[in-house]
């Protein structure tokens, strides 16, 4: 992967709120440090299901659209390509360019941008509060993602996940979920998981592989992204980048995450599918480029 170091970085996508309290919202479990636990993605089971839509509740923090993120990743700055902060807002930048246009062409629905909000330890947010155990999650009653940075670090050393285009699949795995809210998918998802509670985990399966495989769409699309002078984002994205993205999908499926935590493989409880799962979807995503490939409810 090579960014285009010309390219301009679009901080008003992104937030940068440092702490805000929290401790509320919390996933699934997962081995990735402190005491909490945490998950990739969206977890509809525990936002909708366990812990409930807590609406009304305001973003606390800088809501300046970026803060300090605009000195750091301005023009003149030579090393701001060297800025984790730099470097996923202009992967963001690249998702949303390639989303403003491929929703309305395969489904004919405006595309309505989203931002990113990097926090620091905990934040809170309209799903509820939420700390740096959670990982990376899209919440739909504020249309925002959010996410500690610090996350990669966990990614990288306790799941193995160490590849740079790591960071831009699940960047691109919870806009997919925002695509998701956008098309009314996730209302639909909710509403047949409270009908049907029994089949919730199942439900939640196909949503989360569906973002997977919305960020394979994006990844085939990526080098024709630009930014908002119309400059390249990518340079060039290489097949070791999709090794990569295919190695964070295997890290973070639910058979692998169970195996970590010292049990047992158990298929009734996955939430967001195995690695084999994850990776066959962000393939097919990747080998049609084609948005509507992705129908994993009918799979």
């Amino acid at each position: 992967m090579e960014l285009n170091e010309n390219a301009q970085v679009d901080t008003g996508q992104v937030r940068d709120v440092g702490r805000s309290g929290g401790g509320g919202l919390r996933g699934i479990p997962i081995p990735i440090g402190g005491k909490g636990g945490g998950v990739i993605g969206l977890i509809i089971l525990a936002l909708l299901v366990v812990g409930g839509l807590v609406g009304g509740n305001a973003l606390m923090g800088d809501d300046s659209g970026g803060g300090d993120v605009a000195q750091e990743c301005a023009q003149s700055n030579p090393e701001r390509l060297n800025n984790v902060k730099c470097r996923n807002a202009l992967f963001v930048n690249s998702i949303q360019n390639y989303w403003q246009s491929a929703l309305p062409q395969h489904f004919n629905r405006p595309y309505e941008p989203s931002d990113t909000v990097f926090f620091s330890q905990a934040v809170t947010t309209a799903c509820g509060q939420a700390d740096s155990g959670v990982g990376p999650f899209y919440c739909p009653e504020d249309n925002l993602i959010y996410i500690d940075l610090t996350f990669w670090d966990q990614l990288a050393t306790r799941f193995g996940a160490r590849g740079e285009f790591a960071q831009p699949y699940v960047l691109a795995h919870e806009y997919g979920h925002h695509v998701q809210d956008l098309l009314g998918t996730e209302a639909q998802v909710r509403r047949e998981m409270q009908r049907d509670p029994g089949n919730a985990n199942a439900l939640s399966v196909g949503l989360e592989l569906q973002a997977d495989c919305y960020a394979g769409v994006w990844t085939k699309h990526a080098t024709k992204t630009t930014d908002a002078g119309g400059q390249p984002i990518f340079k060039s994205i290489t097949q070791q980048d999709i090794n990569d993205a295919l190695g964070a999908a295997a890290a973070v499926g639910d058979d692998a995450i169970q195996k970590k935590m010292g049990g047992s493989v158990d298929e009734s409880k996955f939430t967001h599918g195995s690695s084999a799962q994850r990776q066959q979807w962000f393939t097919r995503g990747f080998s049609t480029g084609d948005p509507k490939a992705c129908n994993t409810f009918t799979a």
